[in-house]
């Protein structure tokens, strides 16, 4: 039996990852000994955001909040790795924090050196010294003079689903009496 009869036999002929059943051919999670166990049965629209990280829709990838459960190794590997590429929206972070893989999957799944951490990447740190994702909630420990809004943000205000400025760990973004504003993060703490 041929590699992608065995995938479409497995996975019942839909993509392990998001679930559609059409155009589906076999990707090979590497590193792979070219085995039926070390490929998964993707759709094209998968296929074509792992391969080309510009042509990502991180909608697109919420359906590895399903798929990140199947009992399938090669499956949860590249859960694993979609959900380390996006984990700057702030969901995939949460996601990665309930996944469970074992030592031999997990040490896989790091093989491409995927989920590195970046020792030159920007971090966002508040006053407490606790580092800072996308889309967390944040409360203000000072009033602050917002420069052009013409009033003051007052301490305590919450600030919900923060934005990181990529190329300052100083900045963050939010919203505030609803206008979008540039907050320091030695002003906040989070929620």
């Amino acid at each position: 039996m041929s590699i992608e009869k065995e995938l479409h036999a497995r996975s019942g002929s839909i993509c392990e990852l998001c679930g559609a059943s059409e155009n589906l051919k076999a990707y090979e999670v590497a590193p792979s000994n070219k085995t039926a166990d070390q490929n998964i049965l993707i759709c094209e629209t998968c296929h074509e955001q792992i391969e080309d990280a510009d042509k990502i829709n991180v909608n697109h990838w919420r359906c590895l909040n399903d798929s990140m459960w199947s009992t399938v190794p090669a499956v949860q590997v590249m859960a694993w790795r979609m959900l380390n590429r996006l984990r700057d929206e702030g969901w995939p972070q949460d996601l990665l924090d309930m996944l469970y893989l074992d030592e031999e999957t997990m040490t896989w799944a790091q093989a491409t050196g995927e989920g590195e951490e970046d020792e030159d990447a920007v971090k966002h740190i508040d006053s407490n010294g606790v580092q800072l994702q996308a889309g967390d909630n944040v409360v203000l420990i000072k009033d602050l003079n917002v420069k052009g809004g013409g009033f003051t943000a007052k301490r305590g205000t919450a600030v919900r689903r923060i934005s990181l400025v990529h190329d300052n760990a100083e900045h963050i973004e939010g919203r505030v009496e609803g206008q979008h504003i540039v907050i320091l993060t030695k002003y906040v703490k989070k929620m």
